[in-house]
């Protein structure tokens, strides 16, 4: 068993994948005595709710602090309820865009909100409008006294310079893009209610959370492996390792306020695609092949305030790098759902 001090040089399954992500720290184990019973994750099904919930539920015992944590979605697939469910945490069947099933949820001091939809804007616009802006409405009217930490993007910003440090959570909201624009709508609604309400919310701007199944670095190190060209013109971004973004996430609550506040949750390093892709050319004993050129402005966001406020993500980037690398080199197994990071112009 390794511990956070003792990271491990590679991981071999998707069993110690999870358990490291879901591993929590001295910091968060502290918050969470705080945090009343139940906590409610909302949007659980998707790619970071189960881990984000099972994280909480052992930060919890390791605190011997009883927080029930009910973990909510539509649930299209058994296998993330059975998996939560296996590991201590209730799972409750609900369609967020029905304000009737909205209703039913039981009564909850804390909330933690992951409802979104990105890809397959192109197809289905009027989807992506739904999904990322009626839920919140629905949640915010169901729970008017509730703190929420709610998940928002990086994408609402416009892209920035390179060299000039990213976006900050005061500059203007320029959005490109129908998710984009729906992301803004979503933050207007939490921002309407709260402000209507006084209901406490904090809005976390997420750029690129990553483990080993998907995410930006798993795109690029494919693309490595199997001598595909990495695209550059997106030359730059940021990205923050899921188990790192989660605990933050978490630890946000207690800065919810009214009016909302934003934080941008990533890296605080700009990182060039082109050496990341050259980093796992050489892990991988590959040549990384590339395409395009590096543009002067890319989706950048400036971090530094959530460092400030909650500490700088403690996962070292190496790391992350290498476990990538062996995980790819085994075939470890992966959710096929590719960032798109390339694209620019904001079409999912």
């Amino acid at each position: 068993m390794t511990t956070f001090l003792d990271l491990p040089q590679r991981i071999d399954s998707e069993e110690e994948l999870d358990e490291l992500l879901t591993r929590p720290r001295p910091a968060l184990i502290k918050s969470v005595e705080s945090l009343k019973s139940p906590l409610l994750v909302l949007g659980a099904g998707g790619k970071m709710g189960p881990t984000l919930a099972v994280l909480l539920r052992r930060a919890a015992e390791a605190a011997g602090h009883r927080v029930d944590v009910l973990a909510a979605s539509r649930f299209s697939s058994d296998r993330a309820r059975k998996w939560l469910e296996a590991r201590g945490v209730g799972t409750i069947p609900c369609d967020l865009l029905e304000r009737g099933e909205v209703e039913r949820l039981p009564d909850a001091e804390n909330l933690v909100y992951l409802v979104g939809l990105k890809f397959g804007t192109e197809k289905d616009p009027s989807m992506t409008w739904a999904v990322n802006t009626l839920p919140s409405a629905h949640v915010c009217e169901r729970f008017p006294r509730a703190r929420i930490a709610a998940l928002s993007t990086g994408n609402v910003y416009a892209l920035a310079a390179v060299g000039g440090g990213g976006s900050v959570e005061t500059d203007p909201l320029e959005p490109l893009g129908e998710y984009a624009n729906a992301a803004v709508a979503r933050e207007r609604m939490f921002e309407h209610f709260s402000r209507k309400n006084g209901t406490p919310v904090l809005l976390l701007r997420l750029n690129y959370a990553v483990e080993l199944r998907y995410g930006v670095l798993l795109d690029i190190a494919r693309n490595v492996f199997l001598g595909k060209p990495v695209d550059l013109t997106m030359g730059h971004l940021n990205f923050i390792w899921q188990g790192d973004a989660n605990e933050l996430v978490i630890r946000s609550l207690v800065h919810a306020s009214s009016p909302p506040r934003a934080l941008n949750l990533t890296g605080p390093e700009a990182r060039s695609v082109r050496q990341l892709a050259e980093s796992f050319g050489r892990l991988l004993g590959r040549e990384a092949i590339f395409s395009g050129k590096e543009a002067p402005t890319a989706l950048l966001s400036n971090a530094s305030r959530a460092c400030a406020l909650l500490g700088r993500p403690p996962t070292p980037v190496d790391a992350i790098l290498q476990w990538t690398a062996h995980w790819v080199q085994k075939g470890g197994r992966i959710l096929d759902r590719p960032t798109h990071f390339e694209a620019r112009n904001g079409r999912y």
